[in-house]
């Protein structure tokens, strides 16, 4: 009896001990990288048990302006103090007297530390050169003047950039075949999403310090410089973004007073982006929440556009002849022939109805478009690069349809067959209303387009990667858009229409008739489904481009959701050209 006793209690210890011999297996040789399913990294915990480090450089790659200054970062030149100096008699007082403190408060910073730490709050004490050089110079262990990588606060063109997190599920799924830390960054939203692969550390650079179980001094006092060893990655993105123009946008945009919309600046000549700018700003305390965090990037997002759309009826209005210079059109009457009791424009031409923005005479004409053909309209919008996407996009390496505005949103005209054949609907749509829809930053390459003589692009904002180094990785070229184009005849006299909105007494755009620059452009009222308190809102805007004469500039404002006597985008687009003529005249201000 006891001897089977002996045997199933010798079996269960034998048990016991395989599996835990199997577990060890598992912890020491199998799962280091992987455990359980939290993807736990015990190689990277167990150094983090046996050392303190300060990271200095996450290795992430930057996203850098048009001439290569980092707009997500920035380097801040700081004193790293390590807590096992508090166990240490050092030369605590002139390391106080190069940074101007007393030694007193030096001390006590030492004393409440549990961990490295940059001197200072709530900001890190920025050294000069010559407080860094005295500080080395005196080779304590364990204090450092060294330049540390933060995160610039508050950041041009956030929602063009993007944000990151780390987020272990996201980036195992992203890149299943990479040996990655789980603390790697990975981008969510913007540039650093679209270019995240690109961006990916090779390792961190970090001063490290082993301590053991107590937190004492493992292998002596000496604290290690790691850093990756790889000098050409990670790689930086080169935008063609204007840091100084993005900075001024931005201000201009808030001094307008603009919540929910913003504008965007092209540089005609390369068809890329100087400055974007969206509102709301994000959230950065909770940047995934659907109706505070500001994360979409508006001038992405296609929105209801109004009068600007009548320059795609004029185009084909142009194409099919219907601008006869002597037909006169009633603009005294509303698109559905009932008296208009706002506007009393009186009876007008094809060129001044424009000038106006005579909704009965885009009416009209788009009725008359779809007797001929009830696709025109949508043909029509698709040559002024309104639908679809506009963004950069082409294969590079093994990416196929890499797109540099990745969350960019496609426009259209009609939701469905029925509607191009309706005349009520067609009737809405000559004047941007009805399923009308397009983003700015379509909106802006029209301009572009109309600007270029009808040549038509995609829009970049990268125009290259960088190694490290500086040197080039990859440039991305200019890139003409698929798809049929309006002819140089036909852009010019859109042109003309355009600079007549301006010039004509009572045209829509009247108001830039005294900018530094010539302006051409386009003014739009959308009337959207939203009302508060029973008072409708509208999408105001105005697209344009400049000089006239010899075009360099297209931009676009928007301000989105607000009510019909509320403006701000014509003050906002006078403002931006002028800033932009001063920036182009610097010797004139």
């Amino acid at each position: 009896m006891w001897r089977k006793r002996a045997v199933i209690i010798g079996g269960i210890f034998i048990t016991m001990i395989g599996l835990l011999i199997g577990r060890l297996i598992e912890v020491q040789l199998i799962s280091t990288e992987s455990f359980t399913s939290h993807d736990v990294n015990l190689l990277e915990e167990s150094v983090k048990q046996r050392s303190q480090e300060m990271v200095i450089d996450n290795g992430r790659g930057e996203i850098i302006d048009r001439s290569g200054e980092p707009l997500t970062s920035k380097n801040v030149p700081v004193l790293i103090l390590f807590p096992f100096l508090k166990n240490m008699d050092w030369d605590r007082t002139k390391v106080a007297n190069i940074i101007g403190i007393t030694e007193n408060k030096l001390s006590a910073a030492v004393n409440q530390a549990k961990e490295p730490f940059a001197y200072g709050k709530p900001q890190p004490l920025r050294l000069t050169d010559a407080q860094m050089k005295e500080i080395n110079d005196l080779k304590i262990p364990g204090v450092f003047a060294v330049e540390k990588k933060y995160n610039a606060s508050g950041s041009l063109a956030e929602q063009l950039i993007g944000i990151t997190g780390e987020n272990a599920t996201l980036l195992k799924k992203r890149y299943p075949d990479k040996q990655l830390s789980s603390q790697t960054l990975v981008g969510l939203s913007g540039l650093e999403k679209s270019f995240d692969e690109f961006l990916l550390p090779e390792g961190e650079s970090k001063l490290v310090y082993h301590v053991d179980a107590k937190g004492g001094p493992l292998f002596g006092i000496n604290v290690k410089y790691v850093e990756p060893a790889n000098p050409f990655y990670p790689v930086n993105v080169k935008t063609t973004i204007n840091h100084h123009l993005q900075q001024s946008m931005e201000k201009l945009v808030d001094e307008q007073g603009i919540k929910n919309g913003g504008l965007v600046l092209l540089d005609i000549k390369t068809n890329s982006v100087l400055a974007i700018v969206s509102r709301p700003s994000i959230n950065q305390k909770d940047p995934f929440n659907e109706k505070t965090s500001g994360i979409k990037n508006m001038m992405l997002t296609q929105q209801i556009m109004g009068s600007v759309f009548k320059t795609v009826v004029a185009a084909a209005a142009i194409d099919h002849q219907l601008d006869d210079s002597s037909r006169m059109f009633d603009c005294n009457k509303k698109i559905n022939g009932e008296p208009d009791l706002v506007y009393h424009h009186g009876m007008l031409n094809f060129s001044d109805s424009f000038g106006v923005s005579c909704n009965n005479t885009f009416g009209t004409l788009a009725k008359e478009l779809k007797d001929i053909n009830p696709d025109l309209l949508s043909q029509y919008a698709e040559k002024l690069s309104l639908t679809g996407t506009v963004g950069w996009e082409d294969t590079i390496y093994h990416l196929d349809h890499f797109q540099q505005f990745q969350d960019e949103e496609a426009g259209r005209v009609f939701l469905n067959e029925e509607e191009k054949k309706d005349d009520n609907y067609v009737a809405l749509s000559g004047i941007g209303q009805h399923e009308v829809r397009a983003t700015p930053l379509a909106v802006a390459n029209m301009m572009s387009t109309i600007a270029k003589g009808g040549k038509k692009e995609s829009v970049r904002v990268a125009s290259a990667i960088q190694y490290k180094n500086g040197s080039t990785l990859l440039d991305f070229d200019k890139e003409a858009l698929d798809g049929d184009r309006i002819s140089p005849v036909t852009a010019m006299k859109l042109q003309k229409l355009l600079r007549g909105v301006v010039t004509n007494q009572n045209g829509t755009g009247r108001w830039f008739q005294e900018l530094p620059y010539e302006v051409a452009g386009k003014s739009g009222t959308a009337e959207t489904d939203h009302y508060i308190k029973g008072k409708q809102l509208h999408n105001k805007w105005f697209a344009g481009y400049f000089p006239y004469k010899n075009p360099k500039y297209a931009l676009v404002t928007v301000n989105l959701g607000v009510y019909e006597d509320e403006g701000a985008v014509n003050p906002l687009f006078a403002s931006a050209v002028k800033e932009i003529y001063d920036e182009d005249h610097p010797s004139k201000q």
